[in-house]
């Protein structure tokens, strides 16, 4: 199935009772970050967690040749920064607002102080961690074993799921990340991509006007990726 390869922490914040919800917009400063601005860098200490109150925002890593690949797109409802301070280690990535975003932080200290005030929260985040684990790994799977054009299509289901809003049908939704970011998404360059979203359009799969893709064909998509 297709959820194998998306990752959602929604209901982290959804889930936790009003009083420990206080708790953290209580301790939670916002800041609004511009488009392209980035909000923390690979290998930078911890000072915190981050919680995406609107917008969206790509981590991706460097290579040494400073090859770009995105890891993942965090939509608003999900907090994102939160393994680095709970294993005391680094940030893994570099965190880039992709659109005009609004973002809440928590400091390291508040938030291992709310962690012990609430067990609720700390059910969840270990389920996330779980969760985030094993959809990056299999992720990391695909980048290495399948071909651009089972990329790029897995690549489109999952920014499907990103973009939809609530209540919105996944035909309805559209998709507005940059080619360049879809590339680095699905381990390409844009030239492929290009010759990949062409053959998709005429296939009747895709409706491609500009930056912006609509899904049309989510059967044959899927078929594409071959091996839901």
């Amino acid at each position: 199935m297709i959820s194998r390869f998306i990752f959602n922490n929604h209901y982290i914040f959804s889930g936790l009772p009003q009083d420990d919800k206080d708790l953290l917009l209580q301790v939670m400063k916002t800041r609004k970050y511009r488009k392209n601005e980035t909000i923390f860098t690979e290998g930078r200490e911890p000072l915190g967690i981050f919680f995406v109150r609107s917008g969206k925002v790509k981590i991706y890593k460097a290579d040494n040749d400073q090859r770009e690949q995105i890891i993942y797109i965090y939509g608003t409802g999900e907090f994102f920064g939160y393994a680095a301070v709970l294993s005391e280690s680094f940030y893994v990535g570099t965190t880039v607002a992709i659109e005009s975003a609004v973002i809440g932080f928590i400091s390291a200290d508040d938030f291992m102080a709310v962690l012990k005030k609430s067990t609720v929260f700390t059910r969840l985040l270990l389920k996330s961690l779980s969760h985030e684990f094993i959809v990056m790994a299999n992720l990391a799977a695909v980048l290495s074993q399948r071909t651009v054009r089972e990329r790029v299509a897995l690549s489109l289901l999952i920014l499907n799921d990103k973009y939809r809003n609530e209540n919105e049908s996944r035909e309805d939704v559209c998709i507005t990340l940059s080619r360049r970011d879809l590339a680095k998404m699905a381990g390409t360059v844009s030239e492929t991509l290009a010759r990949v979203l062409h053959d998709f359009k005429e296939e009747g799969l895709i409706l491609a006007e500009g930056r912006k893709i609509q899904l049309l064909n989510f059967e044959r998509l899927v078929y594409t990726v071959n091996f839901l």
